[in-house]
C-alpha cells in the first residue's frame, strides 16, 4: 500500500524566488519517490538591492511578503504538511537580511533560515546527484545563481572538494569588469588546482540559466552539451540585443540578461577543468530542501 506525502520547499536567491511543492510517495520495500508536483516562480532580483546598494528596499521587503503570503496560500491548497524557505547569498549579505526575515516572520508566520554557502552546497548535493554519478567518472559540479557558485568536485562517487565562491550572474552584471577579472582568477585557481590530476573530467550544470539553454538546444533529457555548442551558444546570446532575446528567443525578462554571464561561468569552468560536455539534471537548492524535510522527518518519527 502506497501512502503520499508532501512538502514544500522556497528558495529566495538573488535573481528570483522559488516555490516548489512535491509529492513524496512511499511504498513498502522501496526507496521514496520524489515527484514535482507545482514549481512557482516569482522574479524579485533581491540580488540588486543587496550587491550594489548593501541592504533590502522597502519596495522589496514588501513584494517579498507578497510572494510568502502567496505561497503559504498555495501551500495550504496543495495540502503540504511541511515546508522549508532558505535565503541564499543576497538576504545574507545584506546589512538588513536578519531583520527583514524576522520582519517577514511578523507579518506572514513564514520563517526563513539564512544559509551560507557551505550548506547551499550540502543541500544541493544532496538531491539526484549521487544517482546521476559513476563512481569510475571524475565530475565537477557546478551551481550557478544570482549571487554565487557553487562548485563541487567528485570522484569515485564521493565529494573531494566543494566550495563556494561570491560570484554570481546578478553580481557580474553591477560589478565593475576589474572586479570580475579578480573573482575569476580565484575561481580559476581552484578549478585547476583541484582538477589537474584527473585525466578526464565531466562538467554536471545547475541552475535556472543552463536549464534554460538545454531546453533552447532542443536535446532529450539526459544528453549532454557539448563546449564547442555551449560556446556557439554563448557568441549568438552577445549578438542579440536584450530586447531580441525577448522576443525572439521567448525569454523572461529578468532571464535575458543574466543568461550571458552564467553560460560565461559555465564555459570558464569546462576551459579550466578540460571538460568538453556538460550534463544537466533538473536538480537544485529547492530539491535538496525538500529530500532535507522528508528525511529530517523520518529521524524525529523515528
Amino acid at each position: 500500500m502506497a501512502s503520499l506525502k508532501k512538502y514544500g520547499a522556497i528558495d529566495i536567491g538573488s535573481n528570483a524566488i522559488r516555490l516548489l511543492i512535491s509529492n513524496v510517495i512511499e511504498k513498502k520495500d522501496h526507496k521514496p519517490q520524489f515527484k514535482k508536483s507545482s514549481l512557482v516562480r516569482v522574479p524579485i532580483r533581491l540580488g540588486v538591492d543587496s550587491f550594489v546598494h548593501g541592504a533590502i528596499s522597502d519596495t522589496n521587503i514588501q513584494r517579498m511578503i507578497d510572494a510568502m503570503e502567496a505561497f503559504k496560500l498555495l501551500m495550504g491548497i496543495h495540502g503540504v504538511e511541511k515546508y522549508k524557505a532558505c535565503a541564499t547569498s543576497a538576504i545574507r549579505e545584506a546589512s538588513n537580511g536578519e531583520k527583514v526575515a524576522e520582519f517577514i516572520f511578523k507579518k506572514t508566520g513564514m520563517k526563513i533560515d539564512i544559509i551560507g554557502g557551505k550548506e547551499e552546497a550540502a543541500l544541493i548535493s544532496s538531491t539526484d546527484l549521487n544517482e546521476l554519478i559513476s563512481k569510475d567518472k571524475t565530475y565537477l559540479y557546478v551551481d550557478v545563481g544570482g549571487g554565487s557558485t557553487e562548485l563541487s568536485l567528485f570522484s569515485r562517487g564521493n565529494i573531494i572538494h566543494s566550495k563556494s565562491f561570491k560570484i554570481g550572474t546578478v553580481r557580474l552584471l553591477n560589478n565593475s569588469k576589474q572586479e570580475n577579472k579578480e573573482k575569476f582568477k580565484h575561481v580559476e585557481h581552484w578549478i585547476k588546482k583541484h582538477t589537474s590530476k584527473y585525466n578526464k573530467i565531466t562538467l554536471i550544470g545547475s541552475g535556472g540559466n543552463i536549464n534554460k539553454l538545454f531546453k533552447i538546444s532542443g536535446r532529450t533529457e539526459g544528453a549532454p552539451i557539448s563546449y564547442i555548442y555551449l560556446n556557439a551558444q554563448y557568441q549568438f546570446l552577445k549578438k542579440m540585443s536584450y530586447r531580441q532575446r525577448i522576443t525572439e528567443l521567448g525569454l523572461n525578462p529578468d532571464r535575458a540578461d543574466v543568461i550571458i554571464p552564467a553560460t560565461k561561468i559555465y564555459l570558464y569552468a569546462m576551459k579550466w577543468s578540460g571538460a568538453r560536455k556538460i550534463f544537466v539534471p533538473k536538480i537544485g537548492l529547492a530539491d535538496g530542501l525538500i529530500k532535507n524535510l522528508y528525511y529530517s522527518n523520518l529521524k524525529s518519527v523515528d
